[in-house]
């Protein structure tokens, strides 16, 4: 078992991105406004695979750096922005998903107090379907009793990470669930039970028997079923409009939002925080210098 982490130390949010241009600059935001609430000394990682609607200069434009890609597969565009991330811990976050404070709050707290990997409880943005959001609570429910995290929300500490192997780049789905079970190996889980945003859009945009549909033959094919992009439209194919989005909303809390959504298995209490600065030089405008990388 990896030794648990005692101060905060560096932090990277790695962000997977295909064609995001449009939703990734609240995604940014919203990291940003959390990083500076808490505290916390960060970077802002985006891995750019192969779009092709202005996604990486979007990203460059918020302040963060792009790593180039062309993977057309989620593992291996997560394991991109990894590789190019410099800090101690790793929250990896969706490009559609909006974090707030006190969500980071309670990973910055569970890190310190020992734990090396974890998720945070998860909402939707607008309306869904009742039957989706049912099904999915339920889903979500199940995630701390077996240690695991989803995609829109996963931290870790860098040790953990690469002890853990790093994401299984032979699946193209599930790749979240297969690095939770192989971290749980290394230290100490944490569910934070404030929740962040992430967009509704695949329930907005996709029918049940589309969605339930995929699901259940995923399921009837198990692991060997999650090496290839067949049935994984959802997250391959081009993306449909999604005419009833939301308008952007702001993620803060109030300074005084309250932490005890920390679980953390076995986790001492935490220590102090850093100061609230990102870790890469600034430009003349005062956002951090950004650059590209291909991989």
């Amino acid at each position: 078992m990896l030794a648990s982490m005692t101060t905060p130390g560096r932090w990277s949010f790695v962000i997977p991105a295909w064609n995001e241009a449009d939703l990734l600059p609240s995604t940014i935001e919203a990291i940003r406004q959390a990083s500076r609430d808490v505290g916390l000394e960060y970077e802002i990682v985006v891995a750019d695979d192969r779009s092709s609607d202005g996604t990486a200069a979007t990203a460059t434009a918020c302040g963060a750096r792009v790593v180039s890609c062309d993977n057309r597969q989620i593992a291996a565009t997560r394991n991109a922005g990894a590789l190019a991330a410099r800090g101690r811990v790793l929250v990896f976050v969706d490009a559609d998903t909006r974090i707030t404070p006190a969500a980071l709050a309670g990973t910055l707290e569970a890190v310190a107090g020992g734990a090396v990997y974890g998720g945070a409880d998860v909402t939707w943005d607008g309306h869904v379907p009742l039957w989706s959001r049912a099904l999915l609570r339920g889903l979500l429910w199940a995630y701390p009793l077996k240690k695991v995290a989803s995609g829109a929300f996963l931290f870790c500490t860098r040790e953990a990470f690469e002890a853990a192997g790093r994401f299984d780049e032979s699946l193209y789905a599930a790749e979240e669930y297969e690095l939770s079970r192989a971290l749980s190996k290394q230290g100490p889980y944490a569910w934070i039970r404030e929740r962040v945003v992430t967009s509704g859009r695949k329930l907005r945009t996709h029918s049940a028997r589309k969605l339930l549909g995929d699901m259940l033959r995923l399921s009837l094919r198990g692991r060997r079923g999650m090496r290839d992009r067949k049935h994984k439209g959802l997250w391959y194919d081009d993306r449909d409009p999604d005419p009833h989005r939301p308008p952007d909303h702001p993620t803060t809390r109030p300074p005084s939002a309250r932490l005890s959504g920390v679980r953390a298995r076995d986790a001492r209490r935490p220590h102090g925080a850093v100061a609230a600065t990102p870790f890469e030089p600034l430009t003349p405008n005062g956002a951090p210098a950004s650059s590209t990388q291909n991989w």
